[in-house]
């Protein structure tokens, strides 16, 4: 099986740019729901309105007019707003293209690991130290660096454990990896999750309010990356309706 290819065009962002984004994909949600959620009151006002003034009809013929009559009041809105409503779900998928780039970066503890530690001279060091250094005596230093939480020479060890056959390694780079950077990649892992669900859940909103038909296909993805959200668990998930309220 062919090892995978390098994705040499993705996009930077540190873990501060990573949070930064998910901050805007969710005011940004927000204000597109807001739209709509006051698109919805406009229109339920206007129902009490027309229905109090047709009273004196009967049930059917007053039922035909209150629909005809919201359906072009709701019609009217949707266009009203179509403008800054693109403006947001433009913004939303530009964010969207940038933290799906930026994943490339965070596949693994053990690459972020690696990259921390990249020019570092004391690495450089060790790595000669422990060049020779059997089996054993690099599974205490694991034990040693985990404990400590000394990223260099984490690093190092990860670098020699490789070199040795699968029968010698005595302990797992990814494990030593994950004390040190387990959770910082959790939550990434999550957060960018999080910012395809959440401008996913924007498309599907504005395509249902603009057509009324969703897509079967957008909610079973978004259905997927809950659950997906759920399965990391770095972070308790928040309401969303008070969380996009208090970014709004």
């Amino acid at each position: 099986m062919p090892a995978p290819a390098a994705k040499l065009g993705a996009q930077w962002m540190s873990p501060t740019d990573v949070r930064s984004a998910i901050t805007r994909i969710a005011a940004t949600r927000a204000k597109h729901s807001n739209i709509l959620t006051r698109i919805n009151e406009q229109v339920g006002r206007r129902r009490d309105e027309v229905e109090r003034s047709l009273r004196g009809l009967d049930g059917k013929d007053r039922t035909s007019v209150v629909n005809k009559t919201l359906s072009g009041y709701r019609a009217e809105l949707i266009r009203e707003t179509a403008e800054p409503r693109k403006l947001l779900t433009r913004e939303l998928e530009q964010l969207r293209r940038a933290v799906q780039s930026a994943s490339t970066h965070y596949r693994s503890p053990v690459q972020m690991l690696m990259r921390d530690t990249l020019g570092s001279e004391r690495r450089s060091r060790i790595m000669q130290q422990i060049a020779a250094s059997g089996p054993a005596e690099l599974a205490s230093l694991a034990e040693y660096a985990a404990a400590q939480g000394d990223r260099e020479l984490a690093a190092a060890l990860c670098g020699r454990v490789a070199d040795l056959p699968r029968a010698h390694r005595l302990f797992s780079a990814a494990e030593l990896a994950d004390v040190l950077f387990g959770d910082l990649h959790r939550e990434l892992s999550q957060a960018l999750v999080e910012a395809e669900r959440r401008v996913l859940e924007a498309l599907e909103d504005e395509q249902q309010a603009s057509t009324g038909r969703g897509s079967a296909q957008r909610v079973l993805e978004i259905a997927m990356l809950k659950k997906r959200e759920s399965e990391i668990g770095a972070y308790a998930a928040d309401d969303d309706a008070e969380e996009e309220e208090a970014a709004a």
